[in-house]
């Protein structure tokens, strides 16, 4: 590769800026290539290039609206494919654990700070695994709800396959790195959204959040 690029960190690069942009997209459909550009930090031609690729894979549809002015949306497809990356992106990037342990930090923080105390982590993975190591700091009853394992501990916590199987919650955590989205919308479904801590990472719309701290 040029400049004794690694072929890992080719594909650490693509990654990113296809997650980049999938995630522009998602945010603000009528996102431009240059405002996309800028915000990712990468030339126009480039941006441009990744865009034509993700309307290609079926992952983003385009729909002109005035003249020479266009919208952007992310299909199904697109939102799984987000979903994907982000999860491969986390995972995988060397700044994950220490923004992902301050952020469960302050979640785990402000349980405390509104004593509640029984806390559900929703979703077996890395983040889970951090936000159970912050825990020894805070001695919060904490659950780990894993519909798809089968083991019954985790880091020393107890594993329920679903949300009615952990009893009385007063919060949640979304630790799901591979569907965090769906995690969030689920919980929103049973717990009021000020309840619920999804990490900045995980790059969650909090619709119904937003919505209700405006009521």
């Amino acid at each position: 590769m040029a400049n004794g690029e690694t072929k890992t960190e080719a594909g650490s690069a693509d990654t990113e800026i296809t997650l980049g942009v999938l995630d522009a997209v998602d945010s603000n459909a009528s996102v431009t290539q240059r405002s996309m550009a800028k915000e990712l930090g990468i030339a126009l031609g480039l941006a441009n290039s990744y865009l034509k690729r993700c309307v290609r894979k079926g992952w983003i549809k385009v729909n002109q609206a005035p003249p020479n002015r266009y919208a952007y949306y992310l299909t199904p497809k697109g939102f799984a494919e987000k979903s994907r990356l982000t999860a491969e992106y986390l995972s995988s990037s060397f700044t994950f654990f220490r923004r992902a342990r301050g952020e469960c930090e302050d979640a785990l923080a402000h349980c405390v700070q509104h004593e509640w105390r029984r806390v559900a982590l929703v979703g077996r993975s890395e983040l889970a695994e951090i936000a159970a190591l912050c825990n020894s700091e805070f001695g919060l009853d904490l659950v780990l709800v894993d519909a798809d394992g089968e083991e019954t501990r985790f880091f020393g916590l107890p594993v329920v396959p679903s949300l009615d199987d952990a009893g009385a919650i007063d919060a949640a955590l979304v630790t799901d790195l591979g569907r965090p989205q769906a995690a969030y919308e689920s919980l929103a479904d049973r717990l009021d959204p000020h309840r619920i801590f999804t990490a900045s990472v995980l790059k969650v719309r909090r619709d119904k959040a937003d919505k209700a701290m405006a009521s």
